[in-house]
This record gives structure tokens, sequence and C-alpha cells, in this order.
């Protein structure tokens, strides 16, 4: 059984939402206002946050932020009316596991559901727009949230998030070969981090960092969804 907070200001929307959710056997807490989501996340373990965007008060953006300093490996879904909101963006370097459109197709919604991962942040840094995107879809497909850089400064802008695991370029605008693998290394030394390359002559010279993999262009995506499984289920199993 899945636990819920359901954030949206159209009481009437989250509730029926929320009444699919509690016929499948969960849980679904609704709640009109930021504040009070705030408030349930600090005294409460839920699975997965969906928020509303455009609401008085505290927005969904701001809401999945300071959600997230609380609960960091809470999984989020923004539901939106308007998708080209300046404020969606801002929630996407939160971290997003998806965005859906009201009125919400529902069986996207609940498979989607079914699968997301709790701790299940993954760092995506690839300046191929084609193979970032191919990559977010597959992860979203396993449960996986995603939060997506395209050159060393997005990289070193991802110092807010909490991922368990990074993919990452080696060669991305912005700095020399292997700068943002270098970058997210200072930040996240622990970090387990799979390197995607077509370039393996720009492999830095002698050992890698721990907890360093190597996928060399092109790889097997699902192999490589396969290993972030395994870390997955390992980190979830030593935290337990």
């Amino acid at each position: 059984m899945r636990n819920y907070l359901l954030l949206d200001d159209n009481k009437a929307f989250a509730e029926n939402l929320a009444e699919i959710l509690r016929d499948g056997g969960d849980e679904a807490t609704v709640v009109t206002e930021g504040a009070r989501a705030l408030e349930l996340a600090r005294s409460r373990r839920f699975d997965v946050l969906l928020t509303d965007m455009k609401m008085p008060g505290m927005s969904g953006a701001a809401a999945v932020h300071h959600i997230r300093q609380v609960d960091p490996g809470l999984a989020a879904v923004v539901i939106t009316a308007y998708p080209g909101e300046d404020d969606l963006e801002t929630a996407r370097r939160e971290g997003l596991l998806a965005v859906l459109p009201k009125p919400v197709p529902i069986p996207t919604l609940v498979s989607l559901l079914s699968e997301a991962r709790r701790d299940g942040l993954v760092a995506l840094v690839e300046d191929d727009l084609a193979l970032s995107d191919n990559l977010t879809e597959m992860l979203r497909s396993r449960g996986f949230s995603c939060v997506t850089a395209r050159s060393v400064l997005d990289a070193e802008q991802l110092a807010s998030v909490r991922p368990f695991a990074a993919l990452v370029d080696l060669r991305v605008p912005g700095g020399p070969d292997g700068e943002a693998l270098r970058r997210l290394r200072e930040r996240f030394p622990a970090l387990p981090v799979f390197v995607m390359t077509a370039f393996p002559e720009a492999l830095p010279g002698g050992e890698l960092p721990e907890h360093t993999g190597i996928f060399s262009k092109p790889f097997d995506s699902a192999a490589l969804l396969d290993v972030l499984e395994r870390v997955h289920a390992s980190q979830r199993k030593q935290a337990s």
C-alpha cells in the first residue's frame, strides 16, 4: 500500500483523484494549501507528492522545493493545465517523476504511480537532447525520477537535489572533458556515477574514482537501467 499526498486548491478535483487511488487500495491525503502539505510532510511519510502548479500562496514549484527539504526521498508529480508556465521549469530542476496535463489521464497516472520509487532520483548530465529525453522516459518507466543538466554550469546547479545515482556524459559544453563529472564528485563524493561517452580516450588518466562505471556510446540503455535498479535496491536495503 502506498501513501499519497495530494496538493491542489481545487478540492473537488483532488478528492476525486484521491478516491480513485483509495479504490486501488492505497492511502491518499488531500490538502489545498502548500503550508499544510509541508506541515504534514514533517510528521508523516508519504511515497509520492501530487501537486498542482498555480495555487494561491505557495506555488506547486515552491511546495516541491520546501517539501523536498524535509523529505528528499519523496517522488513528485506535477499535474497542471498550464504546461508553458515559468514555474514549471523551476519545479523540473527539483527532479520530477512526471508532469501530467489537466484533465489528468487516469490510466497513465495510475500506471506511473504503481512504479514510483522513493529515493529514486537520478541526475542526468547529457547535452544530446534526443538521448536525454529517451533516457528520461526510460527512467520514468522504471519508476525513477530525473533531473537533467546539459552543460557544466547546469551540473553545478544540481547542488540542491539529492540523487541516489548520476549518469554523466564526459563531453558537455562549458568546460573541458570530465569537468561536469569532477564537479559532481566534489558535491557528492560517494554518489554512484555512470559515465556515458563516445570518447573513451577522454577518460581521466589513472584510476577512476570509486563508485564509477563506464558505458561506451552507443550502449544498451536497458542494461544501464538494470544496473541502476541494482544500485537503488542495494541502497534501500542498507537504509532499512
